[in-house]
């Protein structure tokens, strides 16, 4: 507790801000005057006409702080010849790599024709300056062709490019050739390859590396922590940590960050900060930030929000760090509103910051703010980097909002796309019943890029939705053989989905048997699942005891199993497994469903009586009931799970929630308007039935997001063909 008392009093000081004013938001069409004169608050760079001498030479190119100045510099250095001189040239290219002129520098570099490895150093690490990495190995490997020997300077760069690039298998071969140039003991060189092996996903050559050096800095015990962290050893790192402290080595920041991120309980955290104010990181910004994420992390949101009040302050790193503890503790609307507030600080966000602002909404399913938060977008375009994965994310975001249209839109308008850009949008086509459409967009994008273990999931999950047998075999088939993709657990599992959906239970029995590899607990409940739809009680007896076992803690997997009973009229069997869940101490997840009617997001759980409108929304709903009766319905008591009375059973039905949000919109609501409803469960056999007969009496489109796909009901039928 000192400590958190020391935090409070350090970090969470409210200090009087700083008076701060930022330029009004231009339009877009004005960007390019939207532009200060730069103050000069140092002395004009002269540079004389003259021929330079040697001795000032490389003083006066380092001094260069703009790409004209150094153009100058050189001219003149061409009249001197001094450009002949190889340590000048070098000095040059440096110089005009580390002013942004990266193809001049290479220019330069290539008339020089040297075999010297330091102005190839040079050159590569202008290369990974630039993140221009494949031009950095490929120059590496022209290096090596050449019979230029690499030195200790040069292998940190190129592993670095090998990291970013999540390239292990050029890696793997970089870290032969350290070890067959003798640097496998040099210190900065086994750095880069802990790092390396980390963003590779491969911590066990990380440890390896770690373990075998001779000697180590604390940046060696930070980017080991760092790798821990990347890779989901946080108890590890965490050991690692404490290890390094009783070695009496003191961390640095970077010591400190990368072990916040392992940090996932609350006392950890606790220790960790102790540790940060004793080596005098207390006031420093970016620990502050780290500490923000570290706790909401831990589950303590309002510690976290209680650092970022005590910064008085605030960077973008500071607001886009809460924002994203909002977004990742499930708190939407707290993102949002701070998303909001930042703005009105005229803060232009970041990729990060619309990034969680976008995950934020996305959890909403709020077609009115993707709207907003894509218009953001679109002004800040030109203001952040990493543009494609903010345009990848906006087209999840409309996907998840219900807006096929505009998600398209925003895919078809794209200058660059990635894997992710063309998952995404297959996802999507298969989360609305589009399979067809899903199927011939994969084709188009094979043609451009090569799909990997997510674009496979995405597809076969499309097919499955659709019924697309055939094309989703075609795609498995395709993995191995002509694209060398190892199938994963979640593959196998949706071709199990797949073939149970169509019936083919046998089959799809037959397919688990036959598996390389042990199915996991998602492969057995969605064979359940199959079972649920065919009504195939001994396959569902006899793959609910592997998934009990395996998934024991799951709710779904007992109340799926329940139901096949309860629709089975086996109401014994079925009360056995809900009492079997009660005595595991398994509890149901309650249902809710989502509404947003004029900006304003309203939540409905079964028999809800706690909204002002009550008395109108279930008078409403009995005048809706009335009118699908008349259409043919039938309340379907089977997904009814208590033991009561038929009657009763029926007016249970009658008010689950999604039926209250949707009689909730039709009374809010313009008669042309689209219903968006978002249940956090599967929707129910009858709710996906009334609501059927819903949209066809009210004449209104319909759209519900369950927990697994979207449901589009219109004229009295659903995109998903009753095929879910």
């Amino acid at each position: 507790m000192q400590c958190r008392e020391t935090l409070g009093l350090r970090f969470m000081q409210k200090l009087k801000p700083e008076r701060c004013w930022f330029p009004r938001r231009p339009h877009p069409s004005c960007r390019f005057l939207w532009a200060q004169p730069e103050i000069q608050t140092q002395p004009q760079e002269i540079f004389s006409p003259q021929p330079l001498e040697a001795d000032t030479c490389v003083s006066l190119i380092k001094q260069c702080s703009s790409r004209r100045s150094v153009k100058m510099v050189h001219a003149s250095m061409l009249r001197s010849h001094l450009h002949l001189n190889l340590y000048f040239l070098t000095n040059l290219v440096s110089q005009y790599s580390s002013l942004g002129s990266i193809s001049y520098a290479y220019s330069l570099f290539s008339s020089s024709h040297s075999s010297d490895p330091f102005i190839w150093n040079v050159m590569i690490r202008g290369f990974v300056d630039h993140a221009q990495y494949h031009r950095s190995i490929l120059l590496y490997s022209q290096m090596l062709e050449l019979g230029i020997r690499p030195n200790n300077y040069t292998f940190p760069f190129v592993i670095k490019a090998c990291g970013f690039l999540r390239d292990f298998k050029f890696g793997i071969q970089v870290h032969d050739d350290v070890v067959e140039f003798g640097y496998d003991s040099d210190v900065f060189v086994c750095n880069s390859l802990i790092v390396m092996y980390g963003k590779c996903e491969s911590y066990e050559l990380s440890r390896q590396v770690f373990d075998r050096m001779p000697e180590r800095t604390v940046t060696s015990w930070s980017t080991i922590i760092r790798a821990c962290s990347l890779n989901g050893r946080c108890e590890e790192g965490l050991s690692l940590f404490w290890r390094m402290l009783r070695e009496d080595i003191k961390p640095e920041r970077a010591t400190i960050l990368n072990v916040m991120a392992c940090a996932h309980r609350e006392s950890d955290a606790d220790d960790i900060c102790r540790v940060a104010v004793l080596n005098g990181f207390d006031f420093d910004q970016c620990v502050h930030n780290a500490a923000l994420g570290m706790y909401a992390r831990c589950g303590r949101i309002d510690l976290a929000r209680s650092i970022f009040d005590g910064i008085s302050n605030k960077d973008l790193v500071t607001w886009a760090s809460m924002i994203d503890a909002y977004a990742q503790a499930d708190l939407p609307l707290e993102a949002i509103g701070l998303f909001k507030q930042m703005n009105s600080q005229r803060l232009l966000p970041d990729s990060i910051t619309l990034l969680s602002v976008i995950q934020a909404c996305s959890v909403l399913a709020s077609f009115q703010h993707a709207h907003a938060v894509h218009g953001i977008t679109i002004l800040t375009g030109g203001f952040f980097n990493n543009q494609l994965a903010v345009e990848s994310a906006v087209i999840d975001l409309y996907v998840k909002c219900g807006s096929l249209t505009y998600a398209r839109k925003v895919f078809d308008r794209m200058q660059n796309r990635n894997i992710i850009t063309w998952s995404t949008m297959i996802s999507g086509y298969g989360m609305h019943g589009l399979g067809r459409e899903a199927y011939n967009l994969f084709n188009q994008m094979k043609s451009s890029v090569k799909p990997d273990h997510i674009a496979f999931v995405s597809i076969l999950s499309a097919c499955s939705h659709a019924g697309l047998v055939a094309e989703g075999w075609e795609c498995f088939n395709s993995m191995v053989r002509d694209f060398g993709v190892t199938p994963r657990t979640e593959h196998y599992a949706c071709m199990v989905d797949l073939l149970g959906r169509a019936g083919k239970l046998d089959e799809a029995r037959g397919f688990i048997e036959r598996m390389p590899i042990r199915p996991d607990a998602g492969v057995w409940g969605t064979l359940l699942g199959a079972c649920r739809i065919h009504s195939n009680i001994d396959l569902a007896e006899m793959v609910a005891k592997k998934l009990l076992d395996l998934d024991s803690k799951n709710p779904g997997r007992y109340i799926l199993l329940s139901n096949i009973y309860a629709s089975s009229g086996k109401t014994k069997e079925a009360h056995k497994i809900r009492t079997l869940m009660t005595n595991r101490g398994v509890r149901k997840i309650s249902g809710h469903t989502i509404i947003e009617i004029k900006n304003k997001v309203y939540t409905f759980s079964a028999g809800d009586m706690s909204h002002p409108q009550t008395d109108l929304i279930y008078s409403e709903l009995e005048r809706v009931m009335d009118m699908i009766r008349l259409e043919g319905y039938t309340p379907d008591i089977n997904f009814v799970l208590h033991d009561v009375e038929e009657e009763t059973k029926e007016r249970m039905l009658y008010v689950h929630s999604e039926k209250l949000a949707i009689v909730f919109g039709l009374l809010n609501s313009g008669s042309q308007s689209v219903i968006r409803i978002r249940k956090n469960l599967r929707i129910c056999g009858d709710c996906h039935t009334a609501t059927k007969l819903i949209s066809k009496v009210t004449r209104r489109e319909i759209v519900a997001r369950d927990a697994r796909r979207f449901h589009h009901f219109k004229d009295g039928t659903c995109s998903c063909g009753d095929y879910w």
